[in-house]
């Protein structure tokens, strides 16, 4: 919870200097870098994370491994979350980054399970069935997941729309059981 508040205010911060600066994409795509090559390297990790190496030492290793990718908002703002020590948060940072990136261009993110996996087509009707119910437009992950049997599981944020027939015969069941 606190890490999800800590997150948060960071991602607030600096997504208020990409608006203000009109360079949302930019930040988002050196952020996904930045978090997705320190959740990919665990010697990153262990160098970042350990308590006995300094802040110093952790910037210099990120100016070498990021030199000339970052814009300089991005690389003072990771200086800043490192003297702070809050480099733990990094990962998290962008994703409610995105989240709000998201909002801001009327995004949502569809998470769908199918028991067989969808073609393009499939994809794009459901794409188009799931924006004008939401009024929004749709960024879909798909998931294949055999216990379904048949039909698709679609999460978006916390609402839950379940069209699978293990989650039919789920029903069926249960109203059987209260008879």
């Amino acid at each position: 919870m606190i890490s999800g508040a800590v997150a948060r205010r960071y991602a607030q911060a600096l997504y208020d200097i990409a608006m203000e600066a009109n360079l949302l994409d930019q930040f988002e795509l050196e952020l996904k870098a930045l978090s997705d090559t320190i959740s990919g390297s665990s010697e990153m990790q262990k160098v970042l994370y350990h308590p006995q190496i300094s802040a110093a030492d952790k910037k210099e290793l990120l100016h070498k491994v990021f030199e000339g990718q970052f814009s300089s908002q991005i690389q003072s703002f990771v200086d800043m979350v490192i003297d702070r020590r809050r480099q733990s948060f990094i990962t998290d940072i962008y994703q409610e980054f995105k989240l709000m990136a998201d909002a801001a261009r009327n995004i949502v993110e569809a998470q769908v399970k199918s028991a067989v996996a969808l073609d393009e087509a499939q994809k794009g009707k459901l794409q188009i069935n799931l924006s004008k119910l939401t009024g929004k437009s749709i960024r879909l992950v798909a998931q294949v997941d055999p216990s379904l049997i048949g039909g698709v599981v679609v999460k978006i944020g916390d609402r839950v729309i379940d069209g699978s027939v293990a989650g039919r015969l789920a029903k069926l069941r249960e109203t059987l059981v209260q008879q």
